[in-house]
């Protein structure tokens, strides 16, 4: 019986994202690589496996049962293999690190992981600190940056971490003071609470049919923790990432009244300065990271507003 040749570990990496997302193109982006590429390595570990992977529906590919299961097979072998990584990276290392984190990344998924990085590193001084202003990577005395961007950082090293998806949200007790909200313009009703901008609405405000100068009304905060904290007390609508407000739907804090959503054309990314992409302790932190997000992020829920 001939073996079954090894499928390469980029080919795997390809069907785990493309099973978490559904989409060629979210693959890709996800990995920094083209369509194309994506594409390419699906087809190779399909031609490589002794089973149908794939099924094409006109342009549109999908994973069959069985490519389902494997995929989820790999995603805990990849995941294993990183959690090693982790492990053995933290053995000996040693000394402070200073990681700067968007307000909403850290507060939404960070600080819920942060003590798993700890755990395995307990000679490494963490601090994280969040920026001066949104995006801002300057600080000469951090050592790393989980920024939100276009991916485009002079002098240093980036990698993709989250897409960043939109989709109004407030509180429960405003959707019933208003007996519900059947239609998109209905959320100028409730004011607007706004993130830097009006940029995140008026992106919203489009995708629904509607005059996104319309948006250009309510307030404005400098800081996420402040659009929540607005929502959250029944102060307007906010434009809240799906993923990173996951806690909050789930509590029935924050509901969603509408299911159109709008991906931001920024991301969030962790961003290394040269100068420091071979310190132990950055070292150490890249990989904790990238096997926490091997697990994937949670997948948005449509949260049913109260009536």
């Amino acid at each position: 019986m001939t073996a079954m040749r090894v499928p390469s570990t980029q080919a795997l990496r390809a069907l785990v994202s493309f099973a978490r997302h559904g989409t060629v193109w979210q693959a890709a982006e996800e990995l920094n690589l083209t369509r194309s590429a994506v594409s390419h390595q699906l087809r190779m570990l399909e031609r490589d496996l002794d089973f149908h992977m794939l099924n094409r529906v006109g342009t549109r590919v999908e994973l069959t049962a069985q490519g389902r299961a494997y995929a989820d097979d790999v995603r805990r072998a990849l995941l294993a293999i990183s959690g090693a990584a982790a492990r053995n990276i933290g053995r000996g290392v040693a000394g402070s690190l200073t990681v700067s984190c968007a307000p909403g990344f850290a507060s939404g998924w960070l600080c819920n992981k942060i003590g798993r990085f700890t755990a395995a590193h307990p000679d490494v001084a963490l601090s994280i600190i969040t920026p001066r202003r949104l995006g801002e990577v300057s600080n000469p005395l951090v050592n790393l940056f989980i920024t939100y961007g276009n991916g485009e950082f002079p002098n240093m090293e980036s990698e993709h971490i989250l897409d960043v998806v939109s989709s109004p949200v407030c509180s429960p007790a405003m959707v019933n003071r208003l007996g519900g909200m059947p239609e998109p313009q209905d959320v100028l009703r409730l004011g607007l609470l706004h993130l830097s901008d009006y940029a995140d609405w008026a992106l919203w405000f489009a995708s629904v049919g509607l005059d996104p100068q319309m948006a250009a009304t309510g307030v404005v905060f400098s800081d996420m923790h402040l659009v929540y904290s607005a929502a959250l007390a029944g102060q307007g609508i906010a434009m809240g990432d799906v993923v990173l407000s996951q806690d909050a739907m789930q509590n029935g804090q924050l509901v969603r009244p509408f299911e159109q959503e709008v991906r931001s054309p920024k991301a969030y990314y962790m961003a290394v300065p040269l100068a420091m992409v071979d310190n132990p302790t950055v070292m150490a932190f890249r990989t904790w990271l990238r096997a926490e997000r091997a697990q994937g992020f949670p997948p948005p829920r449509m949260a049913a507003a109260a009536r």
